[in-house]
Formats: C-alpha cells, sequence, structure tokens
C-alpha cells in the first residue's frame, strides 16, 4: 500500500505545471499545491493502515489494495466499497471532489468489461486490464479531462473553424499516436499521477479523429497543464482559511503539444461509439458516479453541522423560523445519503458479473445536485448573517496583546469562547463566501455536467415504462358512465 510520503516524493517528477506565467519548478512545494498534497498523502498514510479496514485482497494482482478501487462483485462488496470510499471523505469533509478514489471508479467499470475495447483489428481491452492492476498494485491517482474546450458549444469540433482544438489526432507513427489540441478541466492534475483523456460529450460521425480513450503520465512530454488561479496562496493561515489551505484541487485547462502517445496507453482509438459505450455499456459511470455520491454524503452532512452550530453558538436555535431552515437542510442532506444506501440496496449484478448501484436512484440523486448544493449553501448564508463578514482581518489580531482584549469582549458568546465562535465563523465563510467557496458552488452544480445532462440521466434511468404502465392500468379500470352513446352515420 502506497505511504503518502511516496505519493508526495513522486509529484516531483518534471511535470510542466504554469502558474502566473512561470513554470513550477516543484508542484508539492508551491504553495499553490503544497495543502491539497499533503491532504492526498495524509489519505494514502490512512488506507495504509490495516486498522483503517480499507485494504482487500485483489483477485486482479493477487496482492493488497485499497478498496476504494475494487470491483464490487456483490451486495456485500459494494457496500465495502462505499464504506472505504466514505472513510476518506469523512477526512476531507467532502471538499476534495476528484481524490484518487473517483477516476479510480472509472477504471474499475472500464476494467469489469474489457471485451468493451476490443475491435477485430485491435484488442485494447487488455491495455484497460493492465492499467487497472498497475492501479491496484500501486494505488495511482488518476485524473480526467473529459470535456472538450468551450470553443463552440453548439457543434463539435470537427465543425470548428480550425483543427485540433479539441484534442485529436495528428498522425499515426510506429508505436503508437501523436495527439495535439487541448480538453478541460483537469481538477487535481497538478497534482496526480496520471491522466486518463476521453470525451464524455456526444460526438458526431465526423469527429472521429477525437473519438480517444487513453492514459498518459503526468509528466509525458509536451503536456503541458496551465492552473487556473489558486486559493491557497496569500492566505494568513489554516485557522483563516481552514479549507482554502487545505483542500484547493486546482482545475486546469490541458494542452497536448504533439503528445506522442503508445498504443498499449490506448483504450479507444477513432471509434465514436466505443467512445459513448466505455461509459454506458460498463458500470463505470456508475461506479464513478457512486463515489461521488459518496463524498457528498459527507460534504452535505458537514454544511449541516456547521449550520446548526452556528444557530446554537448564536442562540437562535429556539426560533421556529430558524428550526424549520435547518429541518430543510436535514431534509436536503437526508435526501443525498438516503439516495445513495436505496441505490446500494437495490443494486443488480451485470452481465459481466459487477454489483451495480441501482441507476434510478443514482442519477435521480445527481439530477437534484445542482439546487440541492446551492439551497444548502444558501441555508447556511442566512444562518450566518453578518457574523460571517464582522471578523477579525486574521489570527493575529486574536494573538497581539493590544487587539486580542477586544475580541475577548465583543465577540464574545455564552455558548463558546471567544476564540472558538471567531473560529467558527471563519470556517463558515470559507464555506459560503470565499473564492474557494465560490468554486465549490459552481462545481457542485456542475459536476456531472450542466443541469439538463444530469437529468437527462435521471430521464433515461428512471424507468418511465412502470410509471406509464401504473397509469395505464389505473384508466382501464373505468369508462364512460352508462352506455356508450351511438354515433349517426
Amino acid at each position: 500500500m502506497r505511504t503518502g510520503r511516496h505519493y508526495i516524493d513522486s509529484l516531483n517528477d518534471g511535470r510542466r505545471v504554469f502558474i502566473d506565467g512561470e513554470r513550477v519548478a516543484n508542484v508539492a512545494a508551491h504553495p499553490a499545491f503544497e495543502g491539497i498534497a499533503r491532504t492526498v498523502g495524509s489519505l494514502y498514510d490512512y488506507a495504509a493502515d490495516p486498522a483503517n479496514g480499507m485494504i482487500f485482497h485483489s483477485p486482479h494482482t493477487d496482492g493488497e489494495a485499497n478498496k476504494v478501487f475494487m470491483i464490487p462483485r456483490s451486495a456485500a462488496e459494494l457496500q465495502e466499497r462505499r464504506q472505504a470510499i466514505a472513510r476518506w471523505a469523512n477526512l476531507t469533509k467532502g471538499w476534495v471532489g476528484r481524490s484518487p478514489d473517483h477516476v479510480g471508479g472509472f477504471m474499475a467499470g472500464f476494467a469489469s468489461s474489457p471485451g468493451t475495447f476490443d475491435k477485430p483489428d485491435r484488442e485494447h481491452g487488455r491495455n484497460v486490464t493492465a492499467f487497472y492492476q498497475k492501479l491496484l498494485e500501486e494505488s495511482l491517482y488518476v485524473s480526467y479531462v473529459i470535456i472538450p474546450p468551450q470553443i463552440d458549444r453548439a457543434t463539435t469540433a470537427h465543425a470548428w473553424k480550425e483543427e485540433l482544438l479539441q484534442v485529436g489526432v495528428l498522425e499515426e507513427r510506429e508505436g503508437g499516436f501523436v495527439v495535439r489540441g487541448s480538453q478541460m478541466l483537469g481538477t487535481s492534475t497538478s497534482v496526480s499521477d496520471y491522466l486518463f483523456v476521453s470525451c464524455i460529450k456526444p460526438l458526431a460521425p465526423a469527429d472521429e479523429r477525437y473519438a480517444l480513450s487513453f492514459v498518459l503520465p503526468v509528466n509525458t512530454h509536451g503536456l503541458k497543464i496551465y492552473c487556473r488561479r489558486p486559493y491557497a496562496p496569500g492566505q494568513p493561515s489554516q485557522f483563516d482559511y481552514p479549507l482554502s489551505t487545505r483542500f484547493d484541487e486546482s482545475d486546469a485547462l490541458i494542452v497536448f503539444d504533439d503528445v506522442f502517445v503508445p498504443w498499449e496507453n490506448t483504450f479507444v482509438y477513432r471509434d465514436v461509439e466505443k467512445l459513448r459505450n466505455q461509459f454506458f455499456d460498463t458500470a463505470a459511470h456508475l461506479l464513478g458516479n457512486h463515489q461521488s455520491q459518496v463524498r457528498l454524503i459527507a460534504k452535505m452532512k458537514f454544511i449541516a453541522g456547521v449550520a446548526r452550530k452556528i444557530a446554537q453558538v448564536n442562540g437562535i436555535d429556539v426560533i421556529p423560523s430558524v428550526q424549520e431552515k435547518l429541518g430543510e437542510m436535514a431534509s436536503l442532506a437526508a435526501i443525498v445519503e438516503g439516495m445513495v444506501i436505496a441505490a446500494e440496496a437495490a443494486c443488480s449484478i451485470d452481465k459481466h458479473g459487477v454489483a451495480k448501484p441501482n441507476a434510478r436512484f443514482m442519477y435521480g440523486s445527481m439530477g437534484l445536485q445542482a439546487e440541492i448544493y446551492p439551497r444548502a449553501i444558501s441555508i447556511l448564508r442566512e444562518l450566518a448573517g453578518g457574523g460571517v463578514i464582522q471578523l477579525p482581518s486574521s489570527y493575529k489580531e486574536l494573538t497581539n496583546p493590544e487587539t486580542r482584549p477586544d475580541f475577548e469582549r465583543y465577540l464574545q458568546s455564552p455558548r463558546a469562547p471567544y476564540d472558538e465562535r471567531i473560529k467558527l465563523f471563519k470556517l463558515a465563510w470559507d464555506m459560503i463566501g470565499s473564492e474557494f467557496a465560490g468554486r465549490h458552488t459552481q462545481y457542485e452544480m456542475f459536476y456531472a455536467g450542466a443541469p439538463f445532462i444530469s437529468r437527462g440521466y435521471a430521464y433515461r434511468n428512471y424507468g418511465y415504462d412502470e410509471a406509464v404502465g401504473s397509469v395505464d392500468e389505473f384508466l382501464a379500470s373505468y369508462g364512460l358512465p352508462g352506455p356508450a352513446a351511438k354515433t349517426d352515420k
């Protein structure tokens, strides 16, 4: 099992990460990534400790591996997988959205059906199996870019004025092919080991050169990572910004400057149909998003807990209108948790022997995510009121003998020491008002794509035949009263 030290040391590998127009010399030591690197390292250390119950014996490697990467073959194994994911999510309170178990779930789904990737002239399924084994053996952190750049969202890449803006095939060479272009949204790519490159957006037959699926080490020659503005640098302390300083994953535009892809790293090559099938004819999309919803449970519980604690500290939890808000928050959190448990309880074994979460409940929850999360943040904002604004500029005003007495006197609460009250409200601000907070609201709203995309999954997987059948059955149980009227001819 991989340790945190091994992971952090591995990041100093020559990868090309850029911030503020400059290349980052050592990612793990840079202020923009130091916090998230330490956080991910702590996840690996936690998983490596046998006392934490995250190790299983993998039949794919005949050795130990992390349960978050398992292919569940029964309802019991699906539950074990969920519990392992929940342990990691609880360490970050759900604020690290693309931790190693997210794309790891997609890889497990791919490996459960290697035949999906085979063609008469190319047996890519063995590449999928080999990479999954590598992931298990080395506890790899894989990130992904599966969305085209927003050049023209009304069309697909073949219709754009310039070729190879989306990552696509430039040419074939001995042993593989060369790609050029870009892809988004590389969350955590700067601190991951491998990058999975593909496209989940439906492509047209004319987009064949862009219908690709492959993996590459993040330090591959020609691969460039352009990060958005980081939120950790410049913050005075963890006390002041406890989330920004530790959990900022960084998102990035990934540019492929004539990057060579070996055939052995290739899952799909110039095949629009198989590009789609990899996600939805395997368990990949369900297993990957099962992880995302388990993570969201931890995050919603945390938001609800902060809201409740603020109401207690402010002494407003006895007010009926506040209890109503807290009741709504409880309902939102319970919906996410209940749908995940329902999806697990109603799981089915597919033709490849994989225990798949029930799609009706999984996608039902995802379809509401763009409403549930912003509403929870809005409730927290209401309950916090001006308390998240009337705070000291930094912890230094609490350690300065000249200024501390004023905060002791004027920011006190009969239900919490003044410094603990300030600490709580600074946490709330990092959840609702900081740049980190704003990014997370946008992130959760578009986690599975635009809301119409995630609701489309819910629509297609609800099982409307059953619902319409119920209506038809009821309509057939009665008719017009009396004899039918005769029509003159």
